[in-house]
């Protein structure tokens, strides 16, 4: 049988842990509406080009903390954890 493991940075929430979060979440919310704060939500996926030319192609958060990968069309794209 075949061990699986989570991706480095990838956790899976189970129920218990999810309401604990949730309640995290809340509270964090409560505070950033008091302080006239909102919420905005980004792509969790962007062109690789928009963080190696803001942050350089040879930091550890390029090199070690994003995945890449090329979409059907060619374009690079990524994932950081």
């Amino acid at each position: 049988m075949t061990n699986f493991k989570n991706l480095r940075g990838m956790v899976d929430l189970l129920p218990t842990q999810s309401h604990g979060w949730q309640r995290v979440e809340s509270i964090a919310l409560e505070h950033f509406n008091r302080a006239g704060l909102q919420e905005i939500r980004t792509p969790i996926i962007e062109k690789t080009e928009l963080f190696s030319r803001g942050i350089g192609e040879n930091t550890d958060v390029v090199g070690k903390e994003m995945y890449n990968f090329e979409d059907r069309g060619g374009a690079l794209l990524h994932f950081e954890t």
